[in-house]
């Protein structure tokens, strides 16, 4: 089947905040998220600036669509991920797709795999697995954000995320097990009086005193809930947010930090509380204290790069060199492409790093990310435990895991 249709439009993310669809031939649609914590490597968002919207309108990403990217892939293969990928990339011809904007071109690369899915008369994880050759569909354990504060909450912690890692026998019991420990949570929470409205990414931002209070909300939790050791906890820390002029400043505490200080800090929690899992534990371009981090407590958790990285091939090559980081967060919309993102998976995969599937802050009720972990056989799969943009792509994991039946399996636990 060919490209005979290509039109784009502005609609809105989960936070009411302008972005980009894309429909290829009227029956494969695709809408791009957007970060609220974005590193300042990602592939360039492009936004119209002016005054409606606050400046964050995509007019300009629309028509580089319509008027631009169209004429060039009408009547090509919609088959034809790679080749079409790269057309646009070229077509671009900036080093961070700043011409005609990461956004424009991922709402193309995800309508059109979408629309290659439906032409091949295969579900969409299926054909990802084409194309990205995965010898065996798994599911991935889920990583479901508790409490967060930093940019994606007002006054609740200086670090961004405190998540839970359920592993039990199946996804859908992993799932379980997580939805059981946030509703502990929100009781624990409504028992002190505390607020139980949710961030941006469904979930809970109370005000805190301290990083560490929101550690003993979440461990607690999973002592009520009976689940042991089947549940740990994962921190992203975010850490560029806070960073400035070579000091990591953790103004709830009142805390200015070194990045051997903070990589300290860090290695206290991880003695105190079940820590699985470390995010962005220092700034995108501390490069020899990412280093220091990982040699630290590499052995023991996941050191996860996600601003470090970005999604990027050249940046993850880097990191990989210099031993810097054992995990690395995958985000289509920090790159720009489909081809691009299986590319960095592959790569990851290659050196032994476990890989992470993200929803962003700024998401939407689009499920291609649920499809995309399955058919890349990602480890694990980060996204919020409420807010119906998130719970879609949860509730699509569960329509493959039943599509799978008893080949259903779960991804690898030991990604240390």
């Amino acid at each position: 089947m060919k490209v005979k249709k290509i039109h784009a439009r502005q609609v809105f993310d989960s936070r009411g905040v302008p972005t980009i669809e894309c429909e290829v031939n009227d029956d494969a649609r695709a809408i791009v998220p957007s970060g609220a914590s974005t590193g300042i490597h990602e592939a360039t968002e492009l936004r119209d600036g002016g005054n409606a919207y606050g400046g964050m309108g995509v007019a300009k990403a629309v028509d580089n669509v319509n008027k631009i990217i169209a004429k060039e892939i009408i009547d090509k293969g919609v088959r034809e991920q790679g080749t079409l990928d790269n057309l646009m990339i070229d077509l671009d011809g900036t080093d961070n797709k700043g011409k005609l904007g990461a956004n424009a071109i991922l709402s193309v690369s995800i309508a059109l795999c979408k629309a290659g899915a439906l032409d091949s008369k295969a579900p969409l994880y299926e054909y990802i697995g084409k194309l990205s050759e995965t010898n065996e569909f798994v599911l991935p354990i889920p990583l479901m954000v508790m409490i967060e504060g930093g940019k994606h909450a007002f006054n609740s912690t200086d670090l961004q995320e405190f998540m839970i890692m359920p592993f039990r026998k199946s996804f859908s019991e992993s799932l379980q097990c997580g939805f059981e420990v946030y509703q502990i949570i929100k009781k624990s929470l409504e028992a002190k009086n505390m607020k139980t409205a949710v961030g941006y990414e469904g979930a809970f931002a109370p005000e805190l005193g301290t990083n560490e209070k929101a550690l003993e909300i979440i461990s607690d939790a999973i002592n009520e809930s009976g689940y042991g050791s089947s549940v740990t906890i994962a921190i992203d820390a975010a850490a560029s947010e806070f960073y400035e002029n070579g000091k990591y400043t953790l103004k709830k505490e009142n805390k200015e930090l070194s990045s051997a200080d903070l990589i300290e800090y860090y290695a206290d929690m991880a003695s105190k509380y079940p820590i699985s899992s470390l995010e962005d534990g220092l700034a995108e371009d501390d490069w020899k204290g990412w280093a220091e981090l990982n040699k630290k407590l590499g052995n023991k958790i996941q050191i996860i790069g996600d601003d470090l990285t970005v999604t990027n091939i050249e940046r993850l090559k880097k990191a990989v060199k210099l031993k810097a980081i054992n995990s690395v967060l995958v985000k289509p919309n920090q790159i720009g492409t489909v081809t691009e993102t299986i590319k960095f998976v592959k790569l990851a995969k290659k050196n032994n790093l476990a890989t992470i599937l993200s929803h962003r802050g700024g998401d939407t009720e689009d499920t291609f990310l649920a499809d995309f972990a399955v058919g890349t056989g990602v480890d694990q799969f980060k996204v919020g435990p409420s807010r119906s943009e998130r719970i879609a792509k949860y509730n699509q994991l569960l329509r493959i895991e039943e599509a799978l039946g008893k080949d259903a399996k779960l991804a690898r636990s030991d990604t240390t």
